[in-house]
């Protein structure tokens, strides 16, 4: 296993993508802190299928768009995992709207989770890694990072600023023996982007993906494991697309009508 002795923390982890990061990291060899805001019974359960299949992981609350409880966080898996080695900045929410309808605190709050939320951790956990120069940050960005969408602007304006986080942490941390990079998920049916595939079942969105159809968390999860191994030491800076190669194409940045 190519993570065997390693510690990872999977931010938003009790659920979706991010539980898929936390059973690929374990099945891999990793301890995990699986963290979650307010899903302390689902975190549980993947800590439990976890340790089920011989692996080592703790349930990591926390609310990590705040500083505090971010660096608690960190603090909690070091502590009783006894390290950290990988970070994986999952936490996401979205708030869908038109810009014209949109409430100031809609992107506010979207900002604070899925931009705030990946800062702060990495500011968390930076100082650990730098002492040991060793470790690997993933963060989990998305394809609306770098395209247009109805109704996504603060989301995909969320996106954005995490392409660019990574890109300076990447070169800020270098030196320090720390390598940072970015997945970009496309359309990968979770309760995160369930308001998406209510229109004709997503069969819309599904004809503007070039492998015709959506991904699965599994897809996503696999990427991530590979960046945080050491099959990835010579890559940092780097995003990878997980899309089905949706974003190759220029879709109608909305789903299709018949």
């Amino acid at each position: 296993m190519k993570l065997e002795g390693r510690v990872a923390l999977v931010t938003g982890g009790s659920r979706g993508i991010g539980r898929g990061i936390c059973l690929a990291l374990a099945d891999e060899g990793a301890a995990v802190g699986v963290n979650y805001r307010s899903g302390k019974d689902a975190a549980e359960e993947v800590v439990e299928l976890i340790k089920s299949k011989g692996g080592h992981a703790v349930a990591v609350p926390g609310d990590v768009s705040e500083w505090e409880e971010a660096e608690a966080a960190v603090e909690q898996t070091i502590r009783e995992l006894g390290g950290l080695h990988i970070l994986v900045n999952n936490a996401g929410v979205s708030q869908d709207a038109l810009i014209v309808n949109m409430d100031p605190n809609d992107w506010l709050k979207v900002m604070k989770v899925n931009f705030g939320g990946t800062f702060n951790c990495t500011k968390a956990a930076f100082n650990h890694f730098a002492l040991d120069r060793d470790g690997v940050i993933v963060n989990i960005s998305s394809v609306m990072g770098e395209q247009g969408w109805m109704g996504e602007s603060n989301y995909a304006a969320s996106k954005g600023a995490v392409n660019a986080f990574t890109k300076c942490c990447a070169v800020e941390f270098a030196r320090f023996g720390v390598r940072v990079n970015a997945v970009l998920p496309g359309f990968i049916p979770t309760d995160l982007v369930e308001g998406l595939l209510t229109v004709d079942g997503g069969k819309g969105i599904s004809k503007q993906i070039l492998l015709k159809s959506f991904g699965q968390v599994e897809d996503v999860a696999s990427v991530v494991t590979f960046l945080a191994g050491p099959d990835a030491k010579y890559m940092t800076g780097s995003f990878i697309t997980v899309d089905g190669g949706a974003s190759t194409v220029l879709g109608l940045g909305s789903p299709l009508k018949k």
